[in-house]
């Protein structure tokens, strides 16, 4: 009874720390970028992962956690994924429109959701699709203006959303796989991803602004932005890794759609951005889905708990995760990784 009360605080506060931290970042991030005018966000993004690296190393220096090194090619390639991934993650946003771009990022859940069906022998009950899908339709509605397409556009967005739905499946089992924490995994990967975005980063910026990074003039509120931006992401980025290893990539999705609506909230109160009758209708509609996804997971969970499913049933992994779970049930099979590297996957997740 003790364990799973400890469990239940843990993805409680796993929980909290993600979205708190991320609404913070985005609130800081766009007064750097609309009222500072600092438009580097794939630049920032590196400093972010760096400062977080070098967090982590004087953390581990102290003892506060115990590094554990594994396959060096899973974590090189890890990291160089979720590098990729947001280098695109920015690219679709530069060269999509808003709403094409929010398009996108609702694509990632059913797509993780056919990649977790295919490779993972995961199966997903019709009242978590049904969930998922009010659940996205309410996103869309408060978020969603426009839909212009263009080619390039378009491959950039798929590109992204293949990579960050692998990135995302591969956090949750890279950790199961190699029985390392969440902590473990982002300090061995850190670097990496780094790396691939501050070589990449001014590139893309450069190619979505027009601006060049280092002759950009720092200015000192725009210094002090950028620090408290990147003392902020070391909470992101660990959030990230501890939400997936101890829920799943879906579940980490839905969050993040929760994310939007409050980051749609803050904006209207503290900020004053425009907001109108859609936009609260969607937020109630996301709600309503992020609820209904929590209860059937809960009730999944009790039910696959006391025995009442079928043996047959058994057999494969459920999605049943839900948003403040009564027990993380969800364990990998041990022979996922390697399905999934057979079929041509790499290893790496995506970072907010």
């Amino acid at each position: 009874m003790g364990e799973t009360s400890g469990i239940q605080l843990g993805v409680i506060g796993a929980l909290a720390l993600s979205v708190t931290s991320s609404v913070a970042i985005v609130i800081c991030n766009k007064a750097l970028m609309s009222n500072l005018g600092f438009p580097f966000a794939t630049t920032l993004t590196s400093w972010h992962l760096m400062v977080t690296f070098i967090t982590l190393h004087v953390a581990q220096r102290f003892n506060v956690f115990e590094s554990k090194s594994f396959d060096t090619k899973t974590v090189v390639l890890f990291g160089i994924l979720n590098g990729t991934s947001i280098g695109l993650l920015n690219l679709s946003l530069g060269f999509n429109s808003i709403g094409f771009y929010q398009m996108t990022k609702l694509a990632i859940i059913p797509f993780t959701v056919l990649l977790e069906t295919i490779f993972l022998n995961k199966q997903f009950s019709q009242k978590i699709k049904l969930s998922l899908g009010v659940l996205l339709f309410g996103v869309g509605i408060a978020s969603i203006t426009d839909l212009q397409l263009n080619f390039v556009g378009s491959v950039l967005s798929l590109l992204a959303i293949a990579a960050t739905c692998v990135g995302q499946i591969l956090t949750n089992t890279i950790q199961k796989r190699h029985s390392v924490s969440s902590t473990q995994l982002l300090y061995q990967s850190a670097p990496f991803q780094a790396a691939i975005l501050f070589v990449s980063g001014p590139v893309v910026d450069q190619c979505l602004t027009k601006q060049n990074v280092f002759a950009y003039s720092y200015s000192p509120v725009v210094l002090a932005f950028i620090i408290l931006s990147c003392l902020i992401s070391v909470s992101v980025n660990f959030s990230t890794f501890l939400v997936i290893g101890k829920t799943s990539p879906v579940t980490y999705q839905v969050l993040g759609h929760l994310k939007t609506c409050l980051v749609l909230g803050f904006g209207y109160t503290l900020l004053h951005d425009p907001f109108t009758d859609r936009n609260i209708m969607g937020i109630l509609i996301a709600i309503l889905g992020m609820g209904l996804y929590s209860y059937f997971c809960t009730h999944e969970n009790k039910k696959k708990q006391s025995g009442d499913l079928s043996p047959s049933s058994l057999i494969k992994d459920k999605e049943t995760t839900p948003l403040l779970s009564v027990k993380n049930v969800i364990h990998q099979d041990k022979d996922s990784f390697e399905v999934m590297k057979s079929n041509g996957f790499t290893n790496k997740d995506s970072l907010v």
